[in-house]
Formats: structure tokens, sequence, C-alpha cells
């Protein structure tokens, strides 16, 4: 019984892992439970096993991708605090880095999903809208002292916009200078006083959010 409900689990998981790519990489329209399935070397005609509906898995997949991101994000900012970099510039360089920029299938929801979510069914909306919420605690717990935590909502606009629009840009020279005005911005306004900012090559360059295991 055990062994089954593992295997069950494990198999419900996979199918998780790959919507969580694909709503990234093609929004929530371009997903279809038959191409997930088939992704995830399964039979379609097991998906019902594991979900009541598409949107179930949508919402499932957005909340999954969303702690994926939660960890990556948690590590990183671990290594870099190590180099001497404050909590929030940490996640600045980390958020918009030239990796992130074209990590797209594994990277933030919330930019790969944000014009998408008003128009999916309620429990989509509900799952990308906590998303967006857990975001803004995100920032706020990094915020310096001096900053006022009613900006945290501000910031995460500028990383997810910035974001967006370097990727609407293309990818090339274009949009990683617009990420790197909009780090550099950001940083002179809200970094710690305390921790004096380096060159992003001190850094190991435009901080990349690595690719999960």
């Amino acid at each position: 019984m055990d062994t089954k409900l593992s295997r069950k689990e494990a198999t419900h998981k996979r199918i998780v892992e790959v919507a969580a790519r694909a709503i990234r990489r093609g929004g929530y329209g371009g997903v279809g439970v038959a191409d997930i399935m088939k992704e995830a070397g399964l039979t379609h005609g097991g998906f019902y096993a594991h979900f009541p509906s598409r949107d179930a898995m949508l919402a499932e997949a957005v909340q999954y991708a969303g702690r994926q991101v939660l960890q990556i994000y948690a590590e990183r900012t671990e290594e870099l605090r190590k180099q001497g970099a404050s909590p929030f510039r940490a996640l600045v360089e980390s958020y918009l880095s030239e990796r992130h920029l074209e990590g797209l299938e594994n990277g933030c929801p919330v930019a790969a999903l944000a014009s998408d979510m008003p128009r999916q069914v309620p429990e989509v909306q509900a799952a990308s809208r906590e998303r967006v919420h857990i975001m803004f605690s995100v920032v706020r717990q990094v915020l310096p002292e001096h900053v006022d935590p009613d900006q945290a909502a501000v910031i995460a606009s500028t990383l997810v916009g910035t974001l967006s629009l370097a990727r609407a840009l293309g990818g090339g020279p274009e949009s990683k200078t617009l990420l790197a005005s909009s780090r550099a911005a950001l940083l002179a306004r809200y970094d710690d006083p305390g921790h004096p900012a380096k060159d992003d090559s001190g850094l190991g360059g435009p901080s990349p959010i690595p690719n999960p295991a």
C-alpha cells in the first residue's frame, strides 16, 4: 500500500513539475493536458487519477513554481551574503540577472504569467494572487531597516516589470542594459548603507538564479 502511494505521489509531482515549466514557457493558455502528460512520459488517461480538472493542475503548478523559485532565492541569497552583499542586494542581483532573463521556464511565475493571471478561472486566479502576495512578502523581509515596508510592493513591481520588459525586448544587449539600469537604480535608492556596493564582477557578474535540480 505504502509503495503504491509513494509511486502515485512521485507521478503526481512529475506532472506538476512539467506543468510548472510549461506555464512559464507558454502561459496558462498554452498548457494542454495531453501535452503535459506526454512530456511527463505518462498516458493521457491517467490524468484524472491525480487532478479533478485542468484548472486544478494549473493552480497547483503555479504554487509549485513559486515554491521552487523561493528555494532558489534562498540559496542564492545565502551565497551572495557570504560575499558581503546585503540581503536586499542579493535578491535584486538574483532576480534581475541575465540567467533569470534567459531561464523563463525555471524562473519567477509572476513575471512569466502576470498578464495571464486576470483571465483565468477563480481557482487559478486565487493561486496566482497568492504568489504575488508572497513576492511582496519576500521583498519586505529583505528590506533594509531604513526603508518603509510599504515600498515592498513598489520594489516587487519594479523587479517584475523590468524582467518582463527585458524579455519582451528579446533578451539581447538592450534587455541586458535594462536589467543593469534597474539593478543600479534599486540598489542606489534602497540598499543598506552598511553594505557598500560592489562591482557586479565582485558578485560573479549579474547574479544568476541557478536552475533547480
